[in-house]
């Protein structure tokens, strides 16, 4: 499979192998790279701007790296060399290269030929940043420019764009473009120097990255197995996450064995557990998913954390009312029996409480113990609402029922 991969990549036109390299995983990534000569990488990325090339380069080994670098064009050697400086999950990491700097009291006809000439070197229309004393003052809008007067100054077309420190985290660059929705964010050395710029795209790449690996996290499925790895590759990442899987479904069924006598004596019981286990894992799945989203969106501090906790569990409640009625019917028509069906709601009740309560308490708590709520927090959710799903059901049966 990992030899037909790299087959079918090498077959791809040189313009369309570099963006189809940066859509795989890392894993992919580096073993295709691991096939290919350093000139067919330097054909390959040459058909990138620097920001993206830079991506591509991280996956090689030292040697190679170095060797690829050699090769490239002496404009973009000094740009990789400055970007690879910073940590790829900075801010410095995120940023693009395409900005002019031009002075306040520059006119509209100067800065045209700056920006021609970086067009002409580049091919592409750079953003235009207004300095004073080498500080930002500003971005001057292309729109801004094409209907400024040729002798009008850079001030009088100035527009305000947010900034940040370089060596701040990726998560607060995606913040501060939540915040200002503007499109790009300037990124400032230690002495308040423009050192890059940030574009849409650039957070959008990340989003996404992180995205995906939430939702592996999410089905206990490793950041770097790709869908062509081989079966034993597969295996090797995913049997520590069965195995703890396996002893936790022990635990909701040593709660079963508790009730044996009462299921031995009604059979129908059995048929239900099933529907009690759904309803609750499915339910603390939606919780989960929508709490690790408020804590990675830093939507979730201390002050907000016990009204989030109380909404989740009146809404886990308030739909167990809901899906406990149709139950209920659901169980009258088909067994005719009131007392089954009222058992049936209460234990759905009971478990999507259960399910709201835990589904956002077990993903607060990995946080301050400094675990990942995404990847560690399914387990023991699903733990929950089946221990205490089958426990308030079996047990509410126990009670009415015999």
């Amino acid at each position: 499979m990992h030899q037909k991969r790299v087959t079918n990549f090498k077959s791809l036109p040189l313009n369309e192998q570099a963006f189809k390299l940066l859509s795989m995983s890392s894993t992919a990534q580096t073993a295709i790279l691991r096939e290919l000569s350093v000139d067919a990488i330097v054909k390959m990325i040459g058909f990138l701007d620097e920001h993206r090339m830079i991506k591509i380069i991280r996956h090689l080994g030292a040697h190679k790296k170095s060797r690829v670098v050699k090769k490239l064009k002496q404009n973009f050697q000094e740009k990789i060399e400055f970007l690879f400086k910073f940590d790829p999950k900075s801010a410095a990491g995120l940023m693009n290269l395409n900005y002019i700097e031009v002075d306040m009291n520059m006119t509209v006809d100067e800065i045209f030929r700056i920006l021609r000439k970086h067009e002409r070197a580049t091919g592409k229309i750079p953003t235009v940043l207004a300095t004073s004393r080498g500080y930002l003052s500003g971005e001057i809008p292309i729109n801004h420019l094409m209907l400024g007067d040729k002798n009008q100054r850079a001030a009088a077309l100035l527009r305000k764009i947010p900034q940040i420190h370089y060596n701040e985290h990726e998560h607060n660059v995606i913040n501060l473009f939540k915040k200002h929705p503007h499109g790009k964010v300037v990124v400032l050395d230690e002495d308040k120097s423009i050192i890059g710029i940030i574009y849409t795209d650039d957070v959008l790449h990340v989003l996404q990255k992180q995205t995906s690996k939430s939702l592996r996290k999410f089905a206990g499925v490793n950041v770097e197995e790709d869908i062509c790895d081989g079966p034993l590759t597969k295996v090797r990442y995913r049997y520590k996450w069965l195995i703890n899987n396996l002893f936790t479904a022990f635990l909701a069924a040593a709660v079963v064995g508790i009730f044996e006598n009462t299921i031995s004596r009604v059979v129908i019981l059995a048929a239900y557990l099933p529907i009690v286990a759904g309803m609750g894992g499915n339910a603390a799945t939606q919780t989960l998913a929508v709490t690790v989203r408020g804590i990675a969106l830093g939507e979730i501090d201390g002050k907000n954390a016990r009204h989030i906790v109380k909404n989740e569990v009146i809404a886990g409640v308030i739909n167990g009312l809901v899906t406990g009625a149709i139950a209920a019917c659901i169980a009258l028509l088909l067994n005719k029996s009131a007392m089954l069906g009222l058992v049936l709601a209460a234990a759905m009740v009971a478990n999507l409480f259960i399910a709201g309560f835990f589904g956002t308490i077990i993903p607060l708590i990995m946080v301050k113990l400094k675990k990942d709520p995404a990847s560690s927090a399914t387990i023991f959710i699903t733990t929950a609402t089946d221990v205490f799903g089958f426990l308030a059901f079996l047990g509410l049966a126990t009670v009415i029922l015999l």
